[in-house]
């Protein structure tokens, strides 16, 4: 049984995206929940949580169009392997590498850890070209409720100089994890080496415990409680020598109440352990504000970079207050201090 309260904050989610077919949605901050983008051939594209995964293109970075989607039906291997997914898809991140674009996703359901990661890749992001296609690669990790304290969401990839891959990835539960890939991207490498990153220890967190009993278990009863750690969402950058791990902290999709924001750590390696501002370890509940809620946006996150010869931006999303909190895109510049940590303004 679902309540109104979880009924609610599936709208919150749900409604956007729904929307994102209507040619009346502001070109400037398109219904989008989990954004990341890249350019080809000079046009920038968008992906987004949505039916089959939502895109959107923009010669700017300013005016968007929505432009499909990535999946026509649902990943099979997903709707098997995931217990009530139907084919909303969520927090795809984008890369290119080698000649092909990776595209990373999530398959799960609201509030629950049984999840997978997928990836499909593609030659071109162009739709009109002939050689636009995507090949779906199938599962890459997977978590299942009741036996792994983590959550196969959100998924980042980052390829070392080297050339070295590595997905970051979590919600909640135990926080956010690191694994190594092997150079074909679509799977994890042997050793399986997994290295946590950021958690939110009792104690350091806000209360999110609103979470309803109704989708804290499934239909064996088992405990799919994903307790107070409000973390998930990892972007990790490299600037001057220093890893960059970007999270969300606290709740999205609260409509109002909604505190969702960007914090940042540091570290020398990619595996960490990484430190906010005042040194506090990540893994010990520390990160600093990279950009938080206001008047309008009480809730912003879920970020990604991407970069031009413009600079650098951070895309997110954020509640919009004067369209009834529906999600929207946002794009704000990334600079950097003089001591070294990224900033933003909303």
């Amino acid at each position: 049984m679902i309540n109104k309260k979880t009924t609610t904050i599936l709208l919150a989610i749900l409604l956007p995206l729904m929307s994102c077919a209507n040619p009346g949605f502001n070109p400037a901050e398109p219904p989008a929940h989990d954004p990341a983008a890249i350019q080809c051939d000079g046009i920038w594209y968008l992906f987004s949580t949505g039916n089959g995964v939502s895109i959107f293109s923009s010669p700017d970075r300013t005016n968007w169009t929505f432009a499909g989607s990535v999946f026509r039906e649902a990943p099979k291997w997903a709707v098997e392997t995931v217990p009530g997914f139907t084919g909303h898809i969520w927090a795809p991140d984008i890369s290119f590498h080698d000649g092909k674009y990776y595209l990373y996703y999530s398959c799960s359901s609201f509030g629950k850890n049984d999840s997978a990661i997928g990836v499909a890749t593609n030659t071109t992001l162009d739709p009109r070209s002939p050689d636009y296609q995507w090949e779906d690669h199938g599962c890459i990790v997977r978590s299942v409720g009741g036996r792994d304290l983590w959550n196969a969401i959100d998924p980042n990839l980052f390829v070392e100089e080297d050339g070295t891959p590595w997905l970051s990835f979590g919600s909640f539960w135990g926080g956010i994890k690191l694994v190594k890939l092997d150079r074909s991207l679509t799977r994890i490498s042997d050793d399986q080496v997994w290295y946590p990153l950021c958690r939110r220890p009792e104690g350091t967190a806000e209360d999110t415990s609103e979470t309803d009993d109704a989708i804290r278990k499934d239909e064996r009863g088992a405990d799919f409680n994903p307790g107070n750690g409000a973390v998930e969402a990892p972007f990790i950058i490299r600037h001057g020598g220093w890893y960059y791990l970007l999270v969300s902290f606290d709740l999205c999709c609260r409509g109002p109440k909604s505190t969702y924001k960007v914090v940042v750590g540091r570290s020398k390696k990619i595996t960490g352990p990484y430190v906010d501002r005042n040194g506090t370890p990540l893994l010990e509940g520390g990160g600093s504000v990279v950009i938080s809620g206001n008047g309008q946006y009480p809730g912003v996150g879920h970020c990604a970079v991407a970069s031009d010869r413009e600079g650098q931006w951070l895309f997110f999303h954020g509640y919009d207050k004067k369209n009834n909190y529906h999600a929207h895109l946002l794009v704000r510049p990334l600079t950097w201090s003089e001591d070294g940590w990224p900033e933003a303004k909303l």
